[in-house]
């Protein structure tokens, strides 16, 4: 199963977040898809060497409307807050987006200071109301790791949906768990819309093996079609599909 498929993402509204492979799956679908857009509700590095096109502006319809064959996939997002990050659209926004697109809308819905696992805050994520599909990620990297700040964005989050201690070695289990908890990601997915849940880093054996452990947890603890295990930089990057 190739990747757009997988994530139900052609001309579908899809969300990412976790940590350890959000831009990564954004950039994937957007090479993959026809006539993407690719913004954001939260703060986003720069990202315009890997779209068509990047217009900041405030009026992200019109942009939508007067794109050209060229500018696809097209970045859209509000302002540049500083020289490595643009900041993201209202939620409301973005769903006015997805309404214009015509394609896909791939929107980055939380951030992960570029940690491997993550639990979200209070503020987080920020979801649309027209999403489609939620992307849950975690790395199986952070897998026999220390629940720390090293590799871990609000490990106190991520101990307090698992009980486990800060400092304690990362289970299977416990990305599992975050990752199916409504407190963790699948907190904010609208009723109506899918989660797929991605376990990305899958770089050999062993990860596939700690990756199915997470992918059958997650089965086992939330209604989920499906699992991706994922290599997200690899030219074909779905390792496995867990239904």
């Amino acid at each position: 199963m190739d990747l757009t498929t997988a994530l139900d993402a052609r001309d579908a509204t899809v969300c990412v977040v976790g940590a350890g492979g959000k831009k990564s799956t954004l950039f994937a679908l957007a090479d993959r898809l026809d006539r993407a857009v690719v913004t954001a509700s939260v703060r986003i590095p720069i990202f315009d060497d890997r779209v068509a096109a990047v217009r900041v502006t405030e009026d992200p319809v019109a942009a939508v409307e007067a794109a050209g064959d060229g500018d696809w996939p097209l970045g859209l997002v509000p302002e540049r807050e500083r020289s490595d990050r643009y900041l993201g659209y209202d939620t409301d926004t973005v769903s006015e987006i997805a309404d214009a697109a015509p394609g896909a809308t791939l929107v980055k819905a939380d951030g992960a200071r570029l940690r491997e696992f993550k639990a979200p805050g209070d503020r987080e994520p920020q979801i649309p109301s027209a999403a489609d599909v939620v992307v849950p990620i975690a790395s199986t990297h952070v897998v026999g790791e220390p629940l720390t700040e090293d590799l871990v964005h609000r490990p106190e989050e991520v101990a307090a949906i698992t009980g486990r201690e800060i400092g304690s070695k990362i289970r299977p289990a416990d990305v599992a768990t975050v990752l199916a908890s409504p407190a963790g990601g699948l907190k904010g997915v609208p009723s109506d819309a899918t989660a797929i849940p991605v376990v990305n880093k899958v770089d050999d054996e062993a990860d596939a093996t700690a990756a199915r452990k997470i992918a059958g947890e997650i089965q086992f603890r939330a209604n989920v079609p499906r699992v991706l295990l994922t290599r997200l930089i690899a030219d074909d990057p779905v390792v496995e599909v867990v239904e």
